[in-house]
């Protein structure tokens, strides 16, 4: 993409990205969004992991035990491929993105009331502060809409589910859609001034007519673009959910793959792969075919020119329908 500011991707002008839903074509106003092409951003607040915060919990305990012995190895290797993301999610917001797979956890003896945004290690940035600039974002932007998807939630108990859930009401107020069967279009939530879906994936959620229940992710869980393209190309063959979902064009490494590749990150794998799979992006289409694509999240939004070809897939929704 050019470095232009006035540079274009299929009709969308690069500047327009931070209001690109309300600048859609008429004729999509009243699509759901489930039948949109969205940019998300995989585990979209790793850009902020604290290099001394405890390890997660959940990670395996001879992961743990090592990097408490050798901390000063492990945590450098940790942070080359836990990053996902490089911008803020502000950044991310003016960029394009809509969608924001948020991991939330509460540290281990931690006696604040304070959340954390989780990725291996924990963040720095706490989970309503950063939240807090979502709304006030919003505020400026009327007709964008973000979809929130809370996930993970380790170490909290139901009294602090309730607390957090009781926060993110009085945060977002009336801008939360609220749960029904059928999604929303861009018309529908213009009218009603909602803008944010908040998805929480916890059973606690059903007592909330707020919150929407967990979006499905499609995770190949593979290191390579070939091997994304072949999981998403199989699991495209086997028809799409009725609702929102998720296909992750993020890369994933195991233990034995960063062994092996020691002298790489998350990032420079990422570099490479990303030409292989932007070729496959741009061949894609959102739409109500079962074969079509909803959200498209991926890592590294920023640097890679990433919203841009996901914006404009909806430009070849309205070529197939015309």
């Amino acid at each position: 993409m050019s470095d232009d500011k006035h540079s274009s991707t299929d009709g969308f002008l690069t500047q327009d990205y931070e209001e690109w839903m309300s600048r859609l074509p008429e004729e999509l106003w009243d699509i759901p969004l489930s039948n949109l092409a969205i940019p998300g951003s995989h585990d979209a607040m790793s850009y902020c992991l604290d290099m001394k915060s405890p390890m997660v919990q959940s990670q395996p305990v001879l992961i743990r035990l090592l990097d408490r012995l050798f901390r000063c190895f492990s945590r450098p290797v940790i942070l080359r491929w836990a990053t996902t993301q490089h911008k803020s999610i502000g950044d991310q917001l003016h960029m394009g993105i809509r969608y924001f797979d948020l991991r939330i956890a509460r540290k281990p003896h931690d006696s604040s009331n304070y959340l954390f945004f989780t990725h291996v290690i924990y963040s720095h940035l706490s989970v309503l502060e950063t939240l807090a600039s979502v709304a006030t974002w919003l505020e400026s932007h009327p007709r964008e809409v973000v979809i929130l998807s809370c996930s993970h939630f380790e170490g909290m108990s139901a009294k602090v589910h309730e607390s957090f859930i009781l926060s993110l009401r009085k945060l977002f107020g009336s801008k939360l859609c609220p749960r029904m069967e059928a999604v929303p279009t861009l018309r529908s939530l213009w009218s009603n001034r909602w803008q944010v879906l908040l998805s929480y994936e916890d059973q606690s959620a059903a007592r909330y007519p707020e919150l929407w229940p967990a979006i499905p992710y499609w995770w190949a869980n593979q290191p390579t673009a070939q091997g994304v393209i072949n999981y998403l190309d199989r699991r495209k063959a086997m028809g799409r959910p009725d609702g929102l979902f998720v296909s992750g064009l993020n890369l994933t490494a195991n233990l034995c793959f960063m062994v092996l590749e020691w002298d790489q990150s998350l990032w420079t794998l990422s570099q490479e792969n990303w030409d292989q799979l932007s070729v496959w992006l741009q061949k894609q289409t959102p739409g109500y075919s079962l074969q079509s694509l909803n959200i498209i999240a991926g890592d590294f939004v920023g640097p890679i020119p990433f919203c841009p070809l996901v914006i404009a897939l909806n430009q070849r929704f309205l070529l197939h329908t015309t």
